[in-house]
């Protein structure tokens, strides 16, 4: 993974079906929540063929354990977001997406790593940062902590 690709990716508008944990592991307990909600109400087939994201909320803070965590699944109109979720419209465009696994390993980049080097990416590319929700997509929710590769993605617009 030590090659570093940027792909700009085009994200239609899409529904989902949101869980958010404030904790000091909250990617992990987020992630459950959602798995546990969907399997409950026979939906879970939407996590293995429609993309999961995943961002922090609130974004974490020196010496402050505790931050938040938020993930999104796509649902139909006939999820009505009572309960445990909240249902929102996401709107869609366009982003920068590269490739990172989350612990890093000696030949790639760590996330944090890996969102900086996007960032810069942009910065000399034909494209530059938009105002929306910077996400990260497991390519499998299911991976272990040591073994999961995620998809940054920063969104963009093209320079005018």
């Amino acid at each position: 993974m030590s090659d570093f690709v940027v792909q700009v990716k085009k994200l239609e508008p899409m529904r989902v079906a949101s869980v958010r944990v404030v904790g000091e592991n909250p990617e992990r307990d987020a992630w459950q929540r959602l798995r546990a909600w969907a399997e409950s109400r026979g939906i879970q087939e939407n996590l293995a063929r429609q993309p999961v994201f995943g961002f922090s909320n609130p974004n974490p803070v020196p010496f402050k354990k505790e931050y938040g965590y938020e993930v999104w699944c796509c649902v139909g109109p006939e999820v009505d977001g009572r309960g445990e979720v909240e249902v929102k419209e996401v709107p869609g465009g366009l982003f920068a997406a590269t490739t990172c696994k989350l612990r890093g390993d000696p030949s790639g980049l760590d996330i944090s790593e890996a969102w900086l080097k996007l960032w810069e990416w942009v910065q000399a590319s034909p494209y530059k940062w938009r105002t929306a929700q910077e996400l990260e997509r497991p390519l499998d929710p299911h991976a272990s902590v040591e073994d999961m590769v995620l998809e940054l993605w920063l969104p963009v617009e093209e320079k005018t």
